[in-house]
């Protein structure tokens, strides 16, 4: 008898494990030795040019400049950095340097000291806000053309070596002498954490660090102690940072095993990222708030609120970067960061923003929402039905496909009337003033109010000193417009005031001035404090 070919016949497991190596498998080998043949192009390519070019070459340069443009044809976010430059990107996310522990600014070609880091290396051995420092290890400072760069590579340095300083100090009648021992610095992340009023906390994040976490769970512990019952995160102009320190902010919000976030790619699987039980605001009422500069981690965390229905979200689209990146280094201590992946949303939004026309047109979407009025009004706004989602409790609709939208909107205020105002902070003629004015009556404004709560109350920036605002933007070639300036009078007082602030008292004080009159933040407080209105938000409006 002839043999019959069978069903069992053909899907034996040799001949399985044959097709299995034939659909998977072979086409990785292919793809490796593609990446080999191309390597061998390139590096025969290099030698050539090296070996027989007319013109001497720097190999070095060229190769970095291949790099950077391949990069730059694969998306927005996979890009090169250089070894120094890998060194310098580390530092605010890392959380920490090494130096002597103050603020600064160039103040008439003069390095002046703003503040000094609570319990760092200057402020232990007595070193002032308000001091000018003249000399560095015996070298002169002042009146040469000091610029930032030049006062980080002289003060960082490394933890344990010693900086020597000469100092001019008001009302002393010589050059103070001090040696400074280098140290850790912290970096903050968190601006600010303060009570609005009696109920309602607020924390400004400006990125997620390493320390992130830590300086949240603080800040939170210290509104607790003043009973706290509703918080606004702002995380406007926030433009992300490490994911692990979005999860770890997101889970203080959400209930323990609730999807944060997860990423899939290509060459990557799925990967779940879940909140824990741990968490300092699992329940009470939360606004979150948002605008175009929100980028990444904030909108990990916005997004998971969001779908979850734990919070409000308020302000404008969030910039739309859904993309992940993962670090490579290379042979000279450069690094790739490589796109690997999308990351999505708990509901499955990819909130990445599309990229098919270019790194150019990505780069101007930003002023392209402008022109198209989506930064003035939410009605401009549109999404298609296939972008649309439902948050997981209470089923409202979402929408994907290029940023998290806010729940309520806020539109961006750019009359005309700003130019005026703009342009003298652009030249820090504003900002100028306010250190000059600190620098004449520090020691009589802490007399006259010696706590906060006293300067916020009764110092009052006057009409005249606006004046001499004006006077030194006329000096510096800005023109007076007197009907601009009628329009910006308040928002140019309350400015100098909060600088003066922050200056005498702390940074917390800055945005309690500064943010008096923010008009997101008054819609929060009306939201967050109205039970009501705050449930019906994260009401389906279906139902």
């Amino acid at each position: 008898m002839k043999n019959r070919i069978t069903i069992k016949n053909i899907f034996s497991p040799s001949l399985f494990l044959i097709f299995l190596l034939t659909v998977f498998v072979a086409p990785a080998l292919k793809a490796q030795e593609d990446v080999q043949q191309n390597q061998l192009k390139f590096g025969r390519l290099l030698r050539l040019v090296d070996g027989y070019y007319v013109d001497s070459v720097n190999v070095n340069e060229l190769t970095e400049k291949a790099i950077v443009h391949l990069l730059s044809e694969l998306d927005p976010h996979s890009v090169y950095l250089s070894k120094d430059e890998v060194e310098k990107m580390n530092e605010p996310l890392v959380g920490n340097f090494e130096g002597i522990g103050i603020t600064f600014n160039i103040f008439k070609d003069t390095l002046l000291v703003t503040t000094t880091v609570a319990g760092g290396p200057s402020e232990k051995v007595g070193l002032r806000a308000g001091d000018r420092i003249v000399e560095v290890d015996n070298k002169n400072i002042a009146g040469i053309g000091l610029k930032n760069s030049d006062v980080f590579d002289m003060l960082r340095g490394d933890k344990g070596t010693q900086v020597d300083l000469k100092v001019f100090r008001k009302n002393e009648p010589a050059l103070l002498d001090f040696s400074i021992i280098r140290d850790k610095i912290p970096i903050n992340s968190l601006d600010a954490s303060y009570m609005i009023n009696k109920t309602t906390g607020y924390i400004k994040l400006n990125k997620f660090s390493a320390t992130t976490t830590e300086e949240f769970v603080t800040a939170m512990k210290g509104l607790k102690k003043e009973k706290i019952q509703n918080l606004i995160l702002d995380l406007r102009g926030n433009g992300g940072g490490y994911l692990k320190t979005a999860i770890e902010i997101s889970e203080q919000f959400l209930a323990d095993k609730q999807l944060v976030i997860y990423t899939s790619g290509i060459n990557e699987p799925r990967k779940d990222y879940n909140a824990s039980s741990a968490g300092e605001f699992k329940s009470g009422n939360l606004v979150v708030l948002v605008d175009e500069g929100s980028a990444s981690s904030s909108e990990i965390v916005s997004g998971a609120i969001q779908d979850w229905d734990r919070g409000v979200i308020i302000g404008r689209r969030t910039f739309g970067k859904g993309l992940v990146q993962k670090p490579y280094y290379l042979t000279d201590g450069s690094m790739v960061r490589l796109t690997t992946a999308h990351y999505y949303t708990p509901s499955g939004r990819c909130i990445q923003k599309p990229y098919e026309e270019g790194v150019d047109a990505y780069k101007k979407e930003s002023l392209t929402r402008l022109t198209k009025g989506e930064m003035f009004n939410a009605d401009s706004i549109h999404f298609t039905d296939s972008l649309k989602y439902e948050t997981l409790i209470n089923g409202r609709t979402v929408f994907g496909g290029g940023g998290v939208m806010p729940d309520i909107f806020i539109p961006l205020d750019t009359s005309i009337h700003y130019a005026y105002i703009n342009r003298l902070r652009r030249n820090n003629i504003i900002y100028n003033f306010a250190l000059d004015f600190i620098d004449k009556n520090r020691e009589n404004i802490k007399v006259k109010y010696p706590a906060f709560k006293d300067f916020e109350a009764k110092f009052v920036v006057t009409d005249d000193l606006v004046a001499q605002i004006t006077e030194n933007g006329v000096k510096d070639g800005i023109e007076l417009n007197a009907e601009s300036l009628e329009f910006s009078r308040n928002d140019m007082k309350k400015e100098v005031k909060s600088l003066i602030a922050r200056d005498l008292y702390s940074r917390d004080d800055f945005y309690k001035i500064y943010y008096s009159d923010d008009e997101a933040i008054i819609q929060a407080l009306k939201v967050i404090e109205n039970q009501k209105d705050y449930n019906k938000l994260l009401v389906s409006q279906l139902q």
